[in-house]
């Protein structure tokens, strides 16, 4: 089973960054393709950022420009910037694994445990 540990949440007022990460150990990360979902109190998950195993990425479309998903496969790793984050950022952030599936949807297989942002205004 793979293990998907994220970090680097936290509070931030509106206009600033963060940095979240997502270990991704016990897993042959650098074939699998990887992505960042979002879920805020009361709604459904929805997909911030994607990225395959050769690093083609693709973004949902409120995402577009102020985040950047990218990985170090050397070090097993996945992170998401954030900048000009709003209040509407603010969920809980979950990073998955699969080996097949690769765009925003939520059909991947491994997901870790979440990190919570919050944004004020």
């Amino acid at each position: 089973q793979a293990q998907l540990v994220e970090s680097g949440g936290g509070s931030v007022q509106a206009g600033g960054s963060l940095r979240l990460s997502c270990a991704a150990p016990g897993l042959t990360y650098k074939v699998y393709c990887m992505g960042w979902f979002r879920q805020a109190p009361g709604k459904e998950r929805e997909g911030v950022a994607g990225i395959g195993s050769d690093g083609s990425y693709s973004y949902a479309d409120s995402e577009k420009g102020r985040f950047t998903i990218s990985r170090d496969n050397a070090k097993n790793t996945l992170y998401l910037q954030m900048n000009s984050l709003e209040p509407e950022d603010t969920a809980m952030y979950y990073c998955a694994a699969d080996y097949n599936y690769c765009g925003l949807g939520t059909e991947y297989n491994y997901w870790g445990q979440g990190t919570q942002v919050a944004v004020s205004s």
